[in-house]
């Protein structure tokens, strides 16, 4: 009997501790249009989310209380050493209207020397979220690059203030 090669097939799931259970499943189901998956019932709350077509596994877990919480019995929040999540995406223009008229922060970036645009948002919980796109594939202008719209590495432009009003 043979061996197989050991080898990284690819990436199963994220997983992202929160304190709000109801606004981060707001974000990710109606601001990001990810759909909810089925999730085994493991003592504690949270979702799992699964890309939008049909058969598709859930790339990314949230949990909330239990194991979630920290020392001072609340889930850390921001991205921590994990910079963000990366998710492929088309639509650019229309997830700009879904920020805005979410009241959410965003930033933009064109992904020197490629035709890839990317969008930055936070989670509720402070997780970057990139969304990426084939720029070649998208109608309508480019990203924003102005001062003040344009993503840079490593500045947080975080709000949470603005996340109650997923679920308010």
């Amino acid at each position: 009997m043979s061996e197989t090669a050991p080898m990284v097939a690819g990436l199963f799931h994220v997983a992202v501790k929160t304190n709000d259970l109801a606004a981060t499943t707001a974000f990710y189901v109606t601001i990001l249009g990810l759909r909810e998956a089925p999730r085994p019932d493991f003592g504690y709350p949270g979702a799992w989310f699964a890309v939008p077509l049909p058969g598709g596994p859930a790339i990314l877990h949230i949990y909330a209380g239990g194991p979630a919480l920290g020392a001072e019995g609340r889930a850390p929040s921001g991205t921590a050493a994990i910079d963000h999540v990366s998710l492929a995406c088309r639509g650019y223009h229309g997830f700009i209207a879904r920020f805005r008229a979410a009241g959410l922060a965003w930033r933009e970036f064109l992904v020197p020397g490629t035709t890839l645009w990317q969008l930055f948002v936070y989670d509720p919980s402070g997780v970057q979220c990139e969304l990426t796109f084939e720029g070649a594939a998208e109608s309508g202008p480019g990203p924003d690059m102005s001062p003040g719209r344009a993503y840079v590495a490593g500045s947080s432009f975080f709000e949470a203030a603005a996340y109650p009003a997923l679920t308010g």
